[in-house]
């Protein structure tokens, strides 16, 4: 059963929904230790690499309290990680509120949904669009265009590019190069680049990737070198991972999008919106 209110507004289907909260449950668990703290479950990374989350509790029928967010804060505090929420919107609607009355900002993203076959993006000639492999020579840069990319004030074109993004690769923390590496081995994360032929926009332009369980499937970190955008990478990076994890299995393809903006992006490949994502940290502050 779904529902649809005016242009704009999410649609909400019930089962994409139980899809998604299956996948988000599932996906941290295979690098992580799961504490349960009643309605929320904190997730607590084994080894190196970037650190988890807390998220609603899979399945947990109650709300979410002021004081269960503040528990997991001073939990996350103990164990010097980020003070860091996750979670939709619509299946938990009253955490919002509750990190809020913590002290935690609250940035609400459009969920988007692939709603049929993704609509394929033509490339400008100079640039090349393939899967990243585990003996790629250029992994760190590939790595590096997401840090650059999401590192700019917004979205707009800017002159940051391969410069930035090589000084990036080259100071990388060995830890999270080794599980970025790692993912691509096992297989647990598909990564995709966009890279310029030749002159100044050699190299990667842009990339993006995307994890999946449960017949699920998130694309993540697509983010475009600012001296490279107003180009289409980014949709047709998009698509590209979209019909690769479609051809490998998967029945949703879901993302989330920065802002509105970006959101439009996505909807022209062939997303549409179905919900909110919420992510509360500190650092939204900074």
């Amino acid at each position: 059963m779904s529902t649809s209110g005016v242009m704009g507004e999410p649609r909400l289907s019930s089962s994409e929904l139980d899809a998604i909260e299956r996948f988000y449950d599932a996906v941290p668990r295979r690098r992580a230790d799961a504490e349960n703290h009643g309605p929320l479950t904190l997730f607590v990374r084994r080894g190196d690499g970037w650190p988890y989350y807390a998220r609603p509790t899979f399945g947990h029928p109650g709300p979410v309290s002021a004081e269960d967010v503040a528990a997991v804060r001073a939990r996350q505090r103990e164990l010097s990680v980020p003070e860091a929420f996750e979670w939709v919107l619509e299946i938990t609607p009253g955490l919002d509120a509750a990190a809020e009355a913590t002290g935690l900002p609250v940035r609400r993203c459009p969920l988007l949904v692939l709603s049929g076959e993704p609509v394929q993006v033509a490339l400008p000639a100079d640039i090349s669009l393939a899967l990243v492999t585990p003996r790629d020579p250029d992994l760190a840069a590939v790595q590096a265009v997401a840090h650059v990319a999401f590192g700019a004030l917004s979205t707009a074109a800017g002159p940051a590019g391969p410069a930035e993004r090589d000084a990036t690769a080259a100071a990388l923390p060995a830890g999270h190069t080794a599980a970025w590496h790692a993912s691509l081995v096992e297989g647990t994360m598909v990564h995709a680049a966009a890279r310029g032929r030749h002159g100044a926009l050699a190299g990667p332009l842009c990339a993006g990737s995307y994890q999946h369980a449960e017949g699920v499937a998130e694309i993540v970190g697509v983010g475009t070198l600012p001296a490279a955008r107003r180009r289409g990478l980014a949709a047709a990076v998009t698509a590209a991972l979209a019909r690769h994890a479609l051809d490998a299995g998967a029945r949703t393809v879901f993302l989330s999008a920065q802002n509105d903006d970006v959101a439009r992006v996505y909807e022209r490949v062939g997303f549409r919106r179905i919900a909110t994502a919420c992510i509360a940290d500190p650092a939204e502050h900074e």
